[in-house]
């Protein structure tokens, strides 16, 4: 997702905005849930020229969607981030704190975007997703869906018993 900052030169105070939608770039996202590739993706961002390198600020609007990671019904809903980052100019010495392969860079008059955007939408999505916070999830026994049958339950006897529960089955003999 390059983007053409050409136009901004090496001209503090120059600036320009960008609002666009493009295409999502392909993994945007977690194991259950992310942004479909090719789904819409509306940037609303500021460029401007300083004299480090350009600096984007601004957001990004997604459609995420996914799966609870409890009962496994499809979520969907919009997220918006909020995106800064400085590319550097070639040739510029890294900011303090950074080592040179962490810092992005204006490379042939133009930026990639790909990395922040992914940075910023994936570290907003949730590591276990749910539907809702109180879902109850899926019956470890049998996978019916606990929010449909709220008293649902199995008798599970533990093993380790079985020999005291054959002591007093009621067809068992009292004379034996």
């Amino acid at each position: 997702m390059a983007i053409d900052v050409k136009d901004l030169g090496r001209s503090p105070g120059t600036m320009r905005t960008l609002k666009e939608h493009v295409p999502a770039p392909s993994d945007l996202g977690v194991a259950l849930i992310g942004v479909r590739e090719g789904s819409p993706v509306d940037l609303d961002l500021r460029l401007e020229a300083v004299h480090e390198g350009i600096l984007v600020s601004g957001s990004a609007r997604v459609d995420v969607v996914g799966e609870c990671g409890r009962c496994l019904d499809p979520i969907e809903y919009g997220l918006e981030v909020d995106v800064q980052e400085l590319f550097s100019y070639e040739g510029a010495e890294p900011l303090e704190g950074e080592d040179d392969e962490e810092q992005r860079r204006v490379e042939h008059d133009s930026i990639d975007l790909e990395p922040v955007l992914r940075d910023a939408v994936v570290t907003m999505l949730p590591f276990q997703p749910v539907c809702r916070e109180d879902c109850p999830g899926l019956c470890p026994e049998c996978g019916i869906r606990l929010a449909d049958e709220p008293g649902h339950h199995h008798e599970v006897l533990d093993p380790r018993w079985s020999a005291l529960a054959e002591l007093i089955r009621p067809d068992r003999h009292s004379d034996e």
